[in-house]
């Protein structure tokens, strides 16, 4: 460990005063952490589920998926539901899979950006920071928004835009309050939100099986479109946004590495977890939507008594069950949506606070600051929350929002899985972690590279031009800026080669059970 130069003057561990003494597993892991460069200063307690939950909450198909189903109806039909979904599943698993084995070689919080830092350098670690940072401000703005609009009608609101962004704001500073007092009470949180999203879809699906009209099976794969346009293999392909976003942020179990215990482990298994199980409930929640629709134009088309749009869930679960209880279970995804938004409102001020930790940002000792009473990086909290203020203030269209927010965090997943190809095509990483693909590794990322360019080629298309043309000016900006000083500034404390290999890992017999279980 002394070849390799800490980012602080000693190695810390957090004050547990008054807690029960740190095992041999979480010492091992601060170990891990030391030979990556970096000290112990966040509160590592979570175990393997709440890791897994923090990534299956932020998935949320009781977000994505429903949130955008409106989107995807009008471009693909039902087709668009029983094809698409399961086609954007697969290929976001073979990329939660590439990263999985990353993750299981270099678990600390600043994830994909720490990956590309040791496997590409300090260039390709910055702008894989930035992706990440800028795609995750864009996703909170998508989730949180979604939240209000599908709250105002369980309110009796207007929905007016000036109340609307009212609502908007409130639901933001719930989630920065919450996360800035307290890491145990997130992971609490996040553990309830899976029981949240299970009960919350398993309610959805048995009210409308049990007691709504429901079409033929066959109309499931009804391929029509309903906006226009005149190929539909074209508007079919844009709609795959409704399942691609859906299938965003499961590296948010890589952002709490550094507050999970055995993380090399746990980390890969929570993300590749959360998106198989994300995949298998959110395909029945889908069916179920679809096959309760009395008429297709009617929920499309559907609007409150102000004549303002109704989101097409809420209009099927309506017409489907009565408003009393459309509305009963449309209050189960109003709260599958704030889980959702609590847990990415944590993710991204992780990747904050570790890459303000190496010097990344402007301002960087104020937004890496640990609170000293929680142990939060409450600074880098606030920071998120209102830069996804911003973003929906700017963005118009919920579709753009949510297309900058896929492309930005797709960028940033893909580009450390191509330099780690890169770099063992090259013999510069031999060791990997316990967790890894073995010999399917190359064909997995083969397939993980060549999705994600597809899909980001696909969603700066019309509709949504204006989330190419801020891809392209942000592309562009921050170019200009690494060029023009931050590549000779921006040095990172990670050493690639003080990352310890599988070998040298101790084993975990004599691991305590820690809050959050294991998986």
């Amino acid at each position: 460990m002394s070849s390799v130069e800490l980012r602080h003057s000693a190695l810390r561990t957090p004050d547990l005063t008054g807690a029960r003494p740190l095992t041999s597993q979480i010492q091992t892991d601060a170990h891990d952490l030391a030979h990556l460069g970096y000290a112990q200063e966040l509160f590592r307690t979570m175990g393997g589920f709440s890791n897994f939950a923090i990534s299956f909450s932020i998935i949320s198909i009781l977000t994505g998926a429903v949130t955008l189903y409106d989107y995807g109806l009008s471009m693909g039909g039902p087709a668009e539901m029983s094809l698409g979904w399961p086609l954007v599943a697969v290929f976001s698993l073979a990329v939660a899979a590439s990263m999985g084995e990353i993750a299981s070689a270099f678990p600390t919080s600043g994830g994909m950006y720490h990956w590309a830092t040791i496997l590409g350098g300090p260039g390709w670690g910055w702008f894989t920071a930035w992706f990440n940072i800028l795609g995750l401000i864009a996703t909170i703005a998508g989730i949180d928004y979604g939240c209000a609009q599908f709250l105002m009608p369980l309110l009796g609101l207007p929905s007016s835009t000036a109340l609307l962004l009212v609502v908007y704001g409130a639901v933001l500073a719930s989630h920065g309050l919450i996360n800035h007092y307290g890491i145990r009470l997130v992971a609490r949180l996040n553990d309830a939100s899976v029981t949240v999203h299970i009960v919350g879809v398993a309610a959805i699906v048995g009210a409308l099986l049990l007691f709504a009209p429901k079409q033929p099976v066959s109309f499931f794969f009804h391929a029509v479109n309903s906006n226009g346009m005149h190929f539909y293999g074209w508007a079919f392909l844009l709609g795959l946004l409704q399942a691609q976003w859906t299938f965003t942020g499961y590296d948010g179990s890589c952002h709490v590495s550094e507050e999970t215990v055995d993380p090399r482990r746990r980390v890969p298994w929570g993300m590749v977890s959360a998106v198989v199980i994300s995949a298998l409930v959110g395909y029945l929640l889908l069916g179920a939507l679809t096959l309760s629709i009395k008429n297709l134009p009617a929920v499309l088309d559907a609007t409150d008594a102000a004549g303002n749009k109704v989101p097409a869930v809420i209009a099927i679960l309506e017409q489907a069950l009565g408003h009393s209880a459309g509305a009963a279970v449309s209050a189960l995804a109003v709260m599958a949506m704030w889980f959702c938004g609590l847990a990415t409102v944590t993710s991204n001020s992780r990747t904050v606070y570790a890459f303000a930790r190496d010097g990344g940002l402007p301002y960087s000792p104020l937004w890496k600051s640990v609170s000293a009473k929680h142990r939060t990086p409450a600074a880098a909290i606030w920071l998120s929350v209102i830069a996804a203020l911003a973003v929906a203030l700017y963005s118009g269209a919920y579709s753009v929002v949510t297309s900058i927010s896929t492309i930005g965090l797709y960028v940033s997943y893909i580009l450390p899985v191509y330099l780690g190809v890169r770099a063992r095509r090259a013999g510069r990483w031999q060791q990997r972690g316990p967790w890894n693909l073995g010999r399917y590794s190359g064909l997995v990322n083969l397939a993980a590279l060549a999705w994600t360019v597809f899909i980001c080629a696909m969603l700066v298309m019309p509709p949504n031009q204006l989330a190419g043309r801020t891809m392209l000016g942000l592309t562009a900006s921050l170019a200009i800026w690494y060029l023009a000083g931050e590549r000779r500034r921006f040095q990172p404390g990670l050493r690639p080669e003080g990352a310890p290999s599988a070998n040298e890992r101790p084993t975990d017999e004599g691991l305590e059970p820690v809050a959050g279980g294991n998986v």
